[in-house]
């Protein structure tokens, strides 16, 4: 079989479920989070995606396949590299507000140059630069779509990035994107980390007020249950108390902090 092929795996969570997953390392090793997983929702009419992936490989035609003569939104959960490279394949994606703006331009993927890996040659053969969607629409905080049968709030929450969302489903799943996973954590500068723990915060209130007992990251171990929120709430904010263990991080232009726990690694950005 082909690399394309093999490339992404699939599997249905639930009848109205599917996982893409895609491994991130592929790209750089430097990424340890794998896999990335790329969830896609089926309602009655509509189907929703979302993120589109690296642009490695095609993955219209998977979704395509999944979806049936559905409706499709695709939703970017955030802007960062690894969510929205494959939008170029649909004519319209969402993302919210805050970041319409990094994800309208190609995005330039020049820093993977250094690769060790055969496969950034697919990003090499288009100047990394990947091109973007033809219409990019906007999210805000409260945004609901109604997929048929299932309903999808947006939930904004600032820290891994400024325009970070989650998705809340009236089936009592919890989508937490790159806002909660075990492993590598991307964290802002050090006096925006309070940001990152008041959307934990806010996120563990939800879930407890809605009885949300199922979590979705978009990266590692899927699913999780709702310690995965007050794992990383706790080892967020220890970052205070182990603040001069950290080590300096060229690559993501970040210090490098060890969470006691194992569970996590930090990155804080240097700017």
């Amino acid at each position: 079989m082909s690399k394309e092929s093999n490339h992404f795996e699939i599997s249905k969570q639930k009848d109205y479920l599917y996982v893409i997953k895609e491994n991130i390392s592929l790209v750089h090793p430097v990424y340890t989070n794998d896999p990335l997983n790329i969830y896609l929702l089926l309602g009655t009419h509509t189907a929703l995606l979302l993120d589109t992936g690296c642009g490695l490989f095609p993955i219209k035609p998977i979704v395509d396949e999944l979806i049936g003569k559905r409706k499709l939104l695709v939703f970017n959960t955030h802007y960062h590299w690894d969510h929205p490279l494959g939008n170029v394949e649909f004519g319209e994606v969402y993302i919210h507000e805050n970041e319409v703006e990094f994800i309208s331009k190609p995005y330039d993927v020049s820093y993977f140059k250094d690769s060790p890996n055969e496969i950034v040659k697919v990003y090499e053969e288009q100047n990394f630069l990947i091109p973007p969607a033809e219409i990019i629409n906007p999210l805000k905080d409260g945004d609901v779509f109604d997929l048929g049968e299932i309903g999808v709030e947006v939930i904004h929450c600032p820290g891994h990035s400024p325009g970070s969302i989650c998705l809340l489903t009236s089936t009592g799943e919890l989508f937490t994107s790159d806002v909660a996973y075990y492993g590598d954590q991307f964290l802002p500068k050090r006096k925006k980390i309070p940001q990152v723990l008041d959307t934990l915060l806010k996120l563990i209130k939800l879930c407890k007020n809605q009885k949300i007992m199922e979590l979705f990251p978009s990266h590692r171990q899927s699913p999780c249950d709702l310690t995965l929120l007050s794992d990383l709430y706790e080892g967020i904010a220890n970052i205070e108390n182990i603040w001069d263990t950290k080590k300096p991080f060229e690559f993501f232009h970040s210090w490098q902090i060890e969470d006691p726990s194992g569970k996590f690694r930090y990155y804080v950005s240097k700017i």
